[in-house]
């Protein structure tokens, strides 16, 4: 028996790359699949849906099943749409993939209201629409799998505070999915693929990246039964490798009775100090790399 057989996984963002990979994989795997896509540009401007009837063409002609639905994520009604179109077709969902997203990179210092406000929406409200549609359902039924994507740069990118900020909040959204929904038996993980895609082609530097279907196996056992008791995770598939994230918790601490004043701050703070930010070590190993280069 096919690994997902008998259910129903809704994928975004399935027209391209790791969505594509993602929803092909399903429906290998014996999922009836709602192929979600809005078809636009790495930008988030140009919306074509012939991508995504182009994904469920390529299901159907290996034997799968699929519909696709050529709605943004950005919107409820388009949230809403995704996952009645997995109920109306199929009768039930027992999964969703949050993948879509967009990029609008610049410094901080020089980004826009314009280049920050469709991020967030595609990213972070285009996976809590999504989510927001299917949770009631899947409460009722007592089952059921969210998936969202987030990013390694949740922890700091340089020139990507949008993205980061989105990719961050996934992460809290998808921790809060699995609190919230542990009682009825439905799990919520994040996915933080490193893989080759439109969007990945512009991480600077040398960054060993596998494959859009090197993800999806990954994505496929969270969705399956096998995997019922796995919730609130953050795993990263890059080529062969599978990692889990670590949970945030307290490191140090330091204590005194009644109020800090500034001062006693400043004379203790070495009892709990700071912890490095992995993005700034590798900035100062450029740079010093840079600076020995040019002295060389």
């Amino acid at each position: 028996m096919a690994y997902l057989n008998g259910k129903t996984i809704a994928v975004t963002g399935a027209g391209r790359g790791i969505g594509r990979a993602v929803a092909l994989a399903c429906a290998a795997a014996g999922a009836n699949v709602v192929v979600n896509d809005f078809g636009v540009s790495i930008d988030g401007n140009d919306p074509d849906s012939e991508i995504a009837n182009a994904v469920v063409a390529e299901i159907t002609a290996a034997g799968g099943t699929a519909v696709a639905v050529a709605d943004s994520v950005t919107t409820m009604a388009g949230g809403e749409r995704i996952v009645q179109t997995a109920v109306d077709t199929y009768g039930r969902i027992d999964g969703v993939v949050c993948v879509a997203g967009i990029l609008r990179e610049r410094m901080l210092f020089n980004m826009s209201e314009d280049e920050w406000d469709p991020v967030i929406e595609t990213h972070l409200k285009g996976t809590f629409t999504v989510f927001r549609a299917a949770a009631p359902l899947m409460r009722k039924q007592e089952s059921g799998t969210l998936i969202g994507f987030t990013s390694g740069a949740f922890a700091g990118s340089v020139a990507q505070a949008n993205y980061s900020a989105a990719k961050g909040g996934i992460v809290s959204l998808v921790r809060s999915a699995a609190a919230g929904m542990y009682k009825y038996g439905v799990t919520a993980n994040c996915i933080a693929p490193v893989a080759k895609s439109r969007m990945s082609a512009n991480v600077p530097g040398e960054l060993t990246m596998g494959e859009p279907e090197d993800v999806a196996p990954m994505v496929v056992y969270l969705l399956g039964d096998a995997a019922r008791h796995v919730t609130g995770q953050i795993y990263t598939a890059n080529d062969g490798i599978i990692a889990v994230w670590n949970q945030p918790s307290e490191v140090r601490e330091m204590r005194k009775d009644g109020r800090w004043t500034p001062e006693e701050i400043a004379e203790r703070f070495d009892e709990v100090g700071q912890e490095r930010m992995g993005v700034i070590d590798r900035l100062d190993a450029m740079a010093k790399a840079a600076a020995e280069k040019k002295d060389s």
